[in-house]
């Protein structure tokens, strides 16, 4: 397994990103991972290591890259106390918002299309948290680069707002994964129900499915990680991602 950590000349500044590779020789196929909302941390580079270790080379970018450096946070102090919790939104989250980070898009497009060892054709994204928002919304966004997409107890899939990511499902070309959590009060049943109904409206490959956890479920290091559905994670990510991009 090798890594590379690279600069990405973004909408507005220099983005620090990480290239994680397999063994052996490629090309392999390409993937963005967006990470959660505590942001860059080793849960999520774990996460990056493990996917590429599959067969794929997996972009990490840093969505946060417009607040400054940041040492990473610890999610069971951040996000159990309401005051860091709020003060990280604010100077952090509310500034990687859907239109922020589709302006960014490109560039993170276009480093894997400048790289020799990642193969032609479509690419996969998955996303987590406020990621597997975005996620939705990339394929939505840029529909002829994005092959499969998945998204991991995302947040706000069907909802009222103008970026609300079920308004693009006419537009997706992907297969679309997402898993819901059980416990989520901003992906609940009538949210579950309209972003179903939107995609069946579309003729969408897709497939939605509720586990039987919180939200936030997969990284390791989250107050609210299951460890057995985060594994059941990995055995469908992965052959999600090979069934398209394989």
């Amino acid at each position: 397994m090798a890594v590379e950590q690279i600069a990405v000349t973004a909408a507005e500044g220099t983005a620090p990103a990480w290239a994680y590779t397999p063994e052996g020789k490629g090309p392999w196929p390409g993937v963005i991972l967006l990470m959660d909302g505590p942001g860059m941390r080793p849960a999520v580079h774990h996460m990056a290591q493990r996917l590429s270790g599959h067969g794929y080379v997996v972009l990490l970018p840093d969505l946060f890259y417009r607040s400054g450096p940041y040492d990473p946070v610890d999610p069971k102090v951040v996000f159990t106390d309401k005051t860091l919790r709020e003060a990280h939104r604010e100077r952090f989250m509310a500034k990687a918002g859907p239109k922020a980070v589709m302006a960014d898009f490109p560039a993170f497009l276009a480093v894997l299309d400048a790289r020799g060892d990642v193969a032609p054709g479509g690419y996969g994204v998955t996303g987590y948290c406020m990621g597997g928002r975005l996620a939705l919304i990339a394929a939505g966004t840029y529909p002829e680069q994005i092959a499969a997409v998945a998204s991991f107890h995302g947040g706000g899939l069907a909802n009222d707002t103008p970026t609300s990511p079920h308004l693009l499902a006419g537009r997706i070309r992907a297969k679309i994964y997402v898993a819901g959590a059980i416990e989520d009060a901003n992906f609940d049943d009538a949210q579950k129900a309209r972003l179903i109904a939107a995609m069946e409206q579309a003729g969408a490959d897709f497939t939605v499915e509720t586990y039987p956890a919180r939200h936030g479920w997969v990284p390791e290091d989250m107050p609210v990680h299951n460890p057995e559905q985060a594994e059941r994670h990995w055995q469908t990510l992965i052959p999600f991602f090979d069934g398209v991009l394989k």
